[in-house]
């Protein structure tokens, strides 16, 4: 990782909003239309840029941690029962499974770049300290260190991650969630790790289809009860919707490949289009057609078109 871009993160701000990106692309002042760029993904890490005016995104929540720094505009969203605002410069920090929703806090637009990590990945760097996931109660702060942390992965959306940077990138963003939680992370004790991890792998090899407690059972040696208490500690949120968001998750990829809406819902195993674009909203805040619109305006804008989606 660079180590200027997390001394010098502000600095490194500015420039991305004023100077020619490495793809190809400036952000300037002006008008801002809308739009959804996604970036090649890594394993556990999505990356996007986002830009729209008005309120762009209806109550939803992630199964992810939501990392990320307000480009440009104000960034304002609900989030734990109070109104949050982000100005440029500012980090933002979601937690799994936290309903928020999502807009421009002017009438000027707003320009943000925002990093998806699933918690699997925070917990394998916190493993060997046998402790658990942090968690940051107030969701803007600022921290020069940790905006450049994150910019160093979100300055580039047209290349991809390599293996060793991110390693490093998730020990320090781990350091630096650790900076800003309200207490110490809690022992997880004798938490069964490699049991959660093998309902975790059943659930995204069966993820089209529907999976039953008896199966998780079966495939871990823990009871439901159990599973759920160990599979939440270490992925902060339940089987049941781990396998719910892994389902949108491909049905998105498939809309992002030009799929019409309904042939995505069939193939991803909801009931119906009704059924698919109602938890889809309830995870991204909108409509499939709407998210698809917004990925083709970023598209027509000449962004880089990724590999994976937003979520």
């Amino acid at each position: 990782m660079d180590e200027d871009l997390s001394h010098h993160a502000l600095e490194g701000l500015e420039r991305l909003c004023t100077e020619p990106s490495t793809d190809g692309r400036a952000i300037t002042s002006g008008a801002i239309a809308p739009g959804i760029v996604t970036a090649p993904a890594f394993p556990g890490i999505e990356r996007i840029e986002a830009q729209f005016a008005g309120n762009a995104f209806e109550p939803h929540r992630h199964d992810t941690y939501a990392l990320g720094v307000t480009i440009k505009g104000v960034q304002t969203f609900s989030y734990r029962g109070e109104r949050r605002f982000s100005l440029p410069g500012q980090v933002i920090v979601l937690h799994p499974d936290e309903e928020h929703d999502g807009g421009a806090g002017t009438d000027h637009g707003l320009q943000y770049r925002m990093l998806y990590l699933e918690p699997s990945l925070l917990f394998d760097c916190l493993e060997a300290a046998r402790i658990g996931l942090p968690f940051v109660d107030q969701p803007v702060f600022n921290d020069p260190v940790l905006a450049g942390t994150l910019l160093a992965a979100l300055g580039e959306l047209d290349r991809e991650l390599d293996e060793l940077f991110v390693d490093d990138f998730v020990s320090r963003v781990a350091d630096g969630l650790a900076r800003h939680a309200g207490a110490p992370p809690r022992p997880l004790g004798s938490i069964a790790w490699q049991r959660a991890r093998l309902a975790r792998d059943y659930l995204e090899a069966h993820a089209t289809r529907p999976v039953t407690s008896g199966e998780l059972e079966a495939v871990t040696g823990l009871d439901r009860f159990q599973l759920a208490r160990h599979f939440r500690a270490a992925f902060a949120t339940s089987p049941h919707r781990y396998l719910l968001m892994r389902r949108l998750q491909q049905a998105r990829a498939m809309i992002g490949a030009g799929e019409a809406l309904a042939e995505a819902a069939f193939a991803t195993g909801f009931a119906d289009q009704s059924h698919f674009n109602r938890h889809f909203k309830k995870a991204y805040g909108m409509t499939p057609g709407q998210w698809a619109g917004l990925r083709r305006e970023g598209v027509r804008q000449d962004f880089p078109q990724g590999r994976s989606a937003w979520r």
